[in-house]
């Protein structure tokens, strides 16, 4: 009985390794307004210079999927977000982490290449992605500008969509 049920601790245990490193999500606070465009314009250009070097670095099938949603899905949201502040009259500031880290991520992946590339592109768009739901949804939520906040409710179920197909590229490539 006792080895049976150590068997099941190990086998359980070892379905959750893959997953313990994904940091759980915690409550947000919306940006302010200039700083939400800015966080949200650093995502896009992540998303569309990242997933360039994907089609261009990557034979994984699952990779190149996904980078070719990321590519169409960052080009919807860069003319959205541009009407969205256009509109509420918002300025472009910068996102003080977002846009310095994704730069940063960008850096590491123009070195890479095969599996080493897959496997950082992957790792980085969760991080990204992960980041990107949970401001995204806060702003949602708790945003101060309408069209800015429209845009974050629209682009919300996106957003979740790519976090979803990015935690089970990051898990089971």
């Amino acid at each position: 009985m006792t080895a049976a049920i150590g068997r099941r601790s190990v086998l359980a245990a070892s379905l959750l390794v893959p997953v313990a490193h994904i940091p759980p999500a915690f409550a947000v606070d919306a940006l302010p307004d200039a700083r939400f465009v800015g966080f949200a314009q650093a995502v896009n250009d992540f998303d569309l210079a990242s997933g360039q070097m994907a089609l261009q670095r990557s034979a994984n099938e699952n990779i190149r999927g996904y980078a070719t949603r990321i590519i169409a899905d960052a080009n919807y949201d860069a003319s959205a977000l541009q009407k969205s502040r256009s509109e509420a009259g918002v300025s472009w500031a910068p996102d003080g982490s977002m846009g310095p880290r994704t730069q940063n991520l960008l850096g590491q992946l123009n070195t890479l290449q095969g599996p080493a590339f897959d496997t950082a592109f992957a790792q980085g768009q969760l991080a990204v992605q992960t980041d990107c739901e949970a401001q995204y949804g806060a702003y949602s939520q708790n945003g101060k500008s309408g069209p800015l906040k429209r845009f974050a409710q629209v682009a919300l179920p996106k957003a979740q969509g790519r976090l979803e197909l990015v935690r089970r590229l990051a898990g089971g490539r």
